[in-house]
């Protein structure tokens, strides 16, 4: 049995593991490698024939797990796509999403080179609707039989609605092996999502390292810290706050953070748009799947109705509607996407706001380096909007109270859960470098055999 690295080694995007067996090959994910600027023309070539992958196995919708399926099927794989059933409603929404951007920037190429268009969508409609008919779904904790070797089940790790680590249990040559792929490991008591599960016991673990040497902050709570900023930015003045969110996750957890709020009467009511129509539809998506929701989720659903609806909320949905809302004079909060800034409704309130005295941006995930939400919150004076240089006069803050990764605690008691005898290895992947370092050594440090595999790399196990 042969394990390979074919992405997110030794960084976060493009996740893709190849698992060959003496007659038969699994792929487990299969997402966008987005860390060049190049990403399009990277992403359509793959290292092995796609035609001789007998099934995918998906841990999550995220597009960096799930974003090059299209690609794949058009590339020559005829198989099955194995994942939870919000899995499956999630990616499709998602892909389709990644149909608009490429074409969007294949456009807004052409307009700028004059003399070319930008690079050819990696996949269209067609090719995402052809992935879709390939999806299979299966519930968590229960045993499928991929074939009279492989058996699976789904477990479920927070992080996201759908999301799942894989368990195989393997009979290699009269041999029976288990490994694991955590996919991204949630964390606990987020908003509306399940806490992760433990992992039954392996001979294997391939484990994401986002958070490796990181804490979350521990200071406050996700709902003191939301009534602090509206109360700073909407009561006490006649502010705005905004907030960049990716449109699956973070929306849903921060709508519903808000409603509680709201419905709890511990603040004075504020407008509340939602000016994302992705962010819509996948809000309802967690509406069909709310039996899959925590506990509290499900209590506050039995006693005061919808999680995602409330009075003064507002779900925003034709562009004028979106531009209409510079009009709007009173406190009010905005969300939309996308979370760092590139692109999106979400900087047209930037061009709006970003030189009023009155506005708060808060960050609540991450914004990769290059990126707009990056430079804002370095703290660069100035920045591009719409060709113009503009002071930057908003208030600018971060929290990472509702990022959706497991912190390097969480990381390092997923893995303790297995007998360090038992556990064979340890294979780190999903992580920059500082991140898997930091991981390895305390993994190694309580017993475990670590590997930080590079791209390609074979494993014999």
């Amino acid at each position: 049995m042969k394990l390979t690295i074919w992405g997110a080694a030794q960084q976060v995007t493009g996740s893709m593991h190849l698992l060959q067996l003496s007659n038969y090959n699994i792929l487990i994910d299969c997402g966008l490698d987005y860390e060049k600027d190049t990403f399009q023309e990277e992403n359509q070539y793959f290292p092995f024939d796609p035609g001789t992958i007998d099934v995918v196995l998906l841990t999550h919708a995220h597009i960096d797990h799930s974003g090059n399926l299209p690609t794949l099927i058009r590339m020559g794989f005829e198989g099955q796509i194995l994942c939870t059933p919000p899995t499956a409603d999630l990616t499709e929404i998602l892909l389709l999403d990644s149909v608009n951007i490429f074409l969007n920037k294949q456009n807004k190429r052409g307009r700028n080179k004059r003399s070319r268009s930008g690079p050819a969508p990696l996949y269209l409609q067609k090719h995402v609707m052809e992935t879709v008919d390939r999806f299979v779904t299966i519930g968590f904790n229960k045993t499928f039989k991929l074939s009279p070797d492989v058996s699976l089940s789904f477990i479920p790790v927070g992080h996201l609605l759908g999301a799942a680590a894989i368990v195989l249990t393997i009979n290699d040559q009269g041999t029976e092996k288990r490994i694991a792929f955590t996919g991204d490991i949630g964390r606990h008591n987020y908003p509306v999502l399940v806490d992760p599960e433990i992992i039954p016991e392996v001979d294997y673990i391939v484990s994401e390292s986002t958070y490796g040497g990181r804490l979350h902050s521990t200071e406050t709570t996700l709902q003191d810290k939301l009534i602090e900023t509206i109360n700073e930015t909407c009561i006490k003045f006649p502010g705005r706050l905004i907030i960049p969110a990716f449109s699956i996750g973070r929306t849903q957890a921060l709508v519903y953070s808000l409603n509680k709020i709201f419905s709890e009467k511990l603040l004075p009511p504020v407008k509340v748009f939602v000016d994302s129509p992705l962010a819509e539809v996948a809000t309802d998506i967690y509406r069909k799947h709310h039996q899959l929701l925590n506990a509290e989720s499900q209590d506050f659903y039995s006693n005061k109705g919808d999680r995602f609806d409330f009075d003064g909320l507002s779900y925003v949905h034709d562009k004028r509607e979106s531009l209409s809302i510079s009009n709007y004079h009173e406190p009010c909060i905005i969300i939309s996407s996308a979370g760092m800034l590139e692109g999106g409704r979400i900087q047209d309130h930037l061009y709006y706001n970003i030189q009023n005295y009155y506005c708060t941006i808060l960050f609540i995930g991450y914004c990769a380096k290059g990126t707009l939400g990056n430079r804002l919150l370095r703290g660069d004076p100035i920045v591009r909007l719409r060709h113009r240089d503009l002071m930057v006069y908003a208030t600018i803050k971060q929290t990472d109270l509702l990022s959706g990764h497991g912190d390097h605690a969480d990381l390092v008691n997923t893995i303790k859960q297995q007998d360090p005898l038992k556990l064979k290895r340890v294979f780190l992947v999903h992580g920059e470098e500082k991140s898997l370092n930091s991981l390895s050594e305390a993994l190694k440090s309580a017993g475990y055999a670590v590997n930080i595999p590079e791209k390609g790399e074979i494993f014999e196990l």
